[in-house]
């Protein structure tokens, strides 16, 4: 069962006892993001993850890792555009060394000058990396071409010049602005005890009061009509196009995924069998949905031989084209329904996939559903709401477009 508590400085707590488990995952996160950057600082949500594993007041770096380590657990994170999650995996035995490295990591960042400067170049050879990366390439072309000056278009690495002009003052100004406790949700998933777990958590956190406690707004950004290449040398042409989409929290999104599973989500969809089984353009191709707050988008990204683009984008064209006419049948509704169910099931079968479901919806919408609504939710979608949403996303056809490949010629792609 599902339990939500907000301590008196603002922090979230949100939990899921799973008993019949023997492990915990903790994870704290923060509305900290590229989104809530700015041209200046871009990549300072990035960085400073980055930087919470160089040492504490009380730790060093090496005592970080081999604390949880050398218990059997695991201790990582990662950055997106709108949040940062920090985690351990751990017996649940052990849940108290976690919070421990956790809350010290997060209250306690030593921030020290020469870490920084020696950061910059790890983070830089992993900008270097992503760029090596078509497939990663193009999607961070694609949200430029997409959100043009809005900051949903800034890179959630940064730029390396961003990166070598930040300094710790930008970094610490940052850091007092984002980590305060109405911006920070703990989310705990698996075997504990309830009493003694939240016990802990206010001991470690109810007396953080930083002097700034600020809530975080966010921007309600149109999708432009965009264009973006980057020319490389590589063999293959990567694509990637943006239509319209749904914002995170709209009840809609749950009817999109699952048009998703129908459209280009799986092997069994329209598009992969059309292009790669039927004409073999692609050897991947896929569609997924972008949801963002406020605004959200529809994508599909794949690779090929430059000779196939154009007969690849019109049989897309097609597919469009059709489903907007016929729509989807009460069979193909029925499947792609069962589909989403099904994978949402199974995501529940995995405590870390608990952690972060409950822990992302209760910081980007301040709720939590359990299963059970989920799935009545996917179930109570009506045939008029599918074509409603097919209507939504799919009549204005591409929006934005981004490829990376050998030779694009800006013109040809205009006019395909």
């Amino acid at each position: 069962m599902l339990k939500k508590l907000t301590l008196k400085n603002g922090l979230r707590i949100v939990y899921e006892k799973i008993p019949y488990v023997n492990s915990i995952t903790i994870g704290i996160w923060v509305g900290s993001g590229s989104r809530l950057e700015e041209t200046y600082n871009n990549g300072v949500s990035h960085f400073i993850e980055h930087m919470m594993f160089k040492g504490t007041l009380n730790r060093t770096s090496q005592q970080i890792a081999e604390e949880i380590e050398e218990l059997g657990g695991q201790i990582n994170a990662f950055t997106g555009k709108e949040a940062t999650c920090y985690y351990v995996k751990l017996l649940d035995e052990h849940y108290a060394t976690g919070i421990n490295v956790l809350s010290d990591m997060l209250l306690n960042p030593k921030f020290a000058v020469d870490d920084i400067e020696k950061e910059k170049g790890v983070i830089i050879e992993e900008i270097n990396m992503y760029e090596d990366s078509p497939e990663d390439l193009v999607f961070d072309l694609l949200s430029i071409a997409t959100w043009k000056e809005d900051t949903l278009a800034l890179p959630i690495l940064g730029y390396e010049t961003t990166i070598k002009n930040l300094n710790r003052d930008m970094i610490v100004d940052y850091y007092s602005k984002t980590y305060v406790p109405s911006n920070i949700v703990i989310s705990l998933a698996g075997n504990f005890d309830e009493e003694k777990i939240i016990e802990l958590i206010k001991d470690r956190f109810e007396n953080w009061n930083p002097p700034k406690n600020v809530q975080i707004e966010y921007s309600s950004p149109l999708i432009n009509k965009g264009m973006a290449i980057k020319n490389k040398d590589i063999e293959q042409v990567h694509v990637a196009v943006t239509l319209n989409g749904i914002e995170l929290g709209n009840d809609k999104l749950y009817t999109l995924l699952a048009i998703n599973n129908y459209f280009g989500g799986g092997t069994s969809s329209r598009l992969f069998q059309k292009l790669r089984e039927d004409f073999g353009f692609v050897y991947s191709i896929y569609s997924y949905t972008s949801a963002y707050k406020n605004k959200g988008m529809f994508n599909i990204q794949f690779a090929l031989n430059k000779v196939y683009l154009e007969k690849s984008m019109h049989l897309i064209t097609e597919e469009i084209v059709n489903l907007l006419k016929n729509k989807m049948n009460d069979t193909q509704i029925s499947k792609a329904k069962e589909q989403l169910k099904g994978s949402y099931i199974l995501g529940l079968e995995s405590v870390s996939s608990r952690m972060f479901g409950i822990g992302k919806s209760e910081l980007m919408l301040n709720k939590v559903y359990e299963p059970k609504e989920i799935l009545k939710k996917i179930d109570s979608i009506t045939r008029q709401e599918f074509d409603e949403v097919i209507e939504h996303v799919f009549k204005e056809g591409f929006m934005a477009v981004a490829m990376v490949g050998k030779d694009i010629k800006e013109e040809k792609l205009k006019k395909l």
